[in-house]
Formats: structure tokens, sequence, C-alpha cells
């Protein structure tokens, strides 16, 4: 490819603008795939209590208790087989409110809710601001790895990095819930990009990280709970930090939970002002090393290596 054309494709105008579009699709990602998660467990559930002789072995009920449960299965399982298709890609968007199905330039990335002022075409009903809030997100993240990272090929990589993270915090910021269904592709990614050498992580150093990003956490899940009997995060934390050293390297998993930390705690003050964090509240952990991640990424891993001592400026 053309040198100039490829500079075209990769600069951060352009990136910013596909960035919009990604964007557009990531809300539809962190609204659905969590509803596709409960509905998947709830038929697991349908299954599992069908399993009478299961039931009687392992749960410890009589062979009356099992049929009961297995018939109240039944209905369950219905009611999940009568549900429309719902996935990533159906039904169309619609308003929640007045199920007005939006039409292809109320759909157009921040430009279609600024047209609408916020509200829907049919019912007038108020549009949450944080769907424009994810476009205008992802754009700037794209615009800000193109400039940092140039035009080549691992700019690409990154920004779909970017595009996962986004997801991830808004689904656990929304659910409390990681999915593997990103977390664990995210990790092999970062794994295949640093051993076929398209990012500048080796794959020795993101082999490292990974470990490293999964213990860390989970000593001091583990610590945690040893002192208090509870539990301070979930396993999806863990995974999320490992995906993070892959693709980050072993040298930025403390960077990337310090700015997480930092995070968190900007975010905490803030809510605690405002009202937002009532007393007991749990406020996840997911959206703010996805935070720390893109830090240290916008940033850039030699600048923070230079600050930590790990390399001279």
């Amino acid at each position: 490819m053309d040198r100039s054309l490829l500079e075209a494709l990769l600069s951060p105008a352009y990136l910013g603008l596909i960035g919009l579009c990604v964007g557009s699709f990531l809300n539809v990602v962190i609204y659905r795939l969590p509803v596709m998660m409960q509905r998947a467990w709830l038929s697991e559930c349908a299954d599992q209590l069908g399993l009478e002789e299961e039931l009687r072995t392992h749960a410890g009920i009589d062979a009356a208790q099992a049929q009961r449960l297995a018939a109240a299965a039944v209905p369950l399982r219905d009611a999940l087989d009568r549900q429309p298709a719902f996935s990533l890609v159906r039904p169309a968007s619609r308003c929640p409110h007045c199920g007005h199905r939006l039409r292809w330039h109320e759909n157009l990335p921040l430009i279609g809710w600024l047209r609408l002022g916020g509200k829907c075409a049919s019912c007038k009903a108020r549009i949450s601001a944080r769907y424009p809030f994810v476009e205008l997100l992802t754009g700037l993240l794209f615009a800000g790895i193109a400039w940092r990272l140039g035009a080549q090929p691992a700019t690409l990589l990154y920004c779909g990095f970017a595009a996962a993270l986004v997801a991830l915090a808004g689904i656990d910021w929304d659910t409390t819930l990681l999915p593997d269904s990103i977390n664990q592709p995210l990790l092999w990614a970062g794994l295949i990009a640093a051993g076929a050498g398209w990012i500048p992580v080796t794959l020795s150093d993101a082999l490292i990280g990974a470990v490293a990003g999964y213990l860390s956490l989970w000593s001091i899940y583990w610590l945690f709970k040893l002192a208090t009997g509870k539990e301070g995060m979930g396993y999806g934390d863990f995974k999320l930090l490992a995906a993070l050293g892959a693709w980050l390297g072993w040298q930025m998993v403390l960077p990337v939970a310090l700015f997480a930390s930092l995070i968190g705690a900007v975010v905490g003050i803030g809510l605690k002002l405002t009202g937002g964090l009532r007393e007991g509240r749990y406020v996840p952990f997911g959206p703010f090393l996805a935070g720390g991640g893109l830090a240290v990424l916008l940033v850039g891993t030699s600048q923070v290596a230079v600050w930590l001592g790990l390399r001279a400026g």
C-alpha cells in the first residue's frame, strides 16, 4: 500500500471518525451482551432443573422434590423459547420507551443524537447522554492512539484493544460483570499479537505480564477475603489485568494499577460529593482498570518506563 494512503487511513482524523462509528456499535454491546448472558444463564438453569437424577444425587433432595423442580423448569424453558430473537444485530435499534424503530439518520454517531436534541423522534422521551458519550470517547481514543503510535499496523490493533476496554468498562459499570466473551479473547489476542511481532511487546514480556496481572489481583483478593471474610473484587478483574499485561508488557502492570487507583479515587470522590455514591454501594474496579490501561497506552509505555526508572530518559 502506498505510504501516503496508509498515513491518511491511519491519521488521527480518519481513525477518530471510525472510532465514532465503532462507539455506536459498542453502545449496542454494552446494553445487549449482559441481557444475552442472563438469558443464557436462565436457559442453563432450566436445563439443570430438568435433570431429576442429578438433583437427587448431588443436591440431596428426594424424588418428589426433584420432580416438582423439573416440572417448574418447563414453563421457564417455554417462556424463554417464546422470547423474540435477541442478539447484537437483532432486533433493530428502537426507543426503549415507545418502541419506535430508529431510522438510519437517527442512528448516525453523535450527529443523530444532536439532531434529535437528545429526545426520541416519536415519543420525545429523553435519550441518555451516555450514548453520544461512548461514541465521542471511542472516537477520541482512536484519534489519540493514532497520534501516539503513528501510521503503523499496531495502531489498528491497539484501537481494537481500546474498543474492547470501552465495552468492558461500560458493562462492568452497569452490571458489575466482566464477560469472558470479551475478556478472554482480549487476552489471547494480546499474546498472539506479541508472539507474531505485531505490537512492540515481546512474547516473553506479554506472557509474564499476563501471569503477573492475574496473580497480583488474585493474591490481593485472597488476602482480603482471608482477613475480612468478604470478596473485594471479582475474577473478571484478574482476567482483565492479565489481558492488559499481555498487551502492554509486565513492566506496565504496576503503572496500570496505579493509574486505575488514581482514577478510581477521583471518580469515587466525585460521586460522593455529588451524591451519586450511596452508602454501601459497590463500585466496580473494571472501569478503572480499563482507564488505567488506556492512560498508560496514551501516555506511552516508554514515557511511563522513564518515570519508573526502568529506562533512561
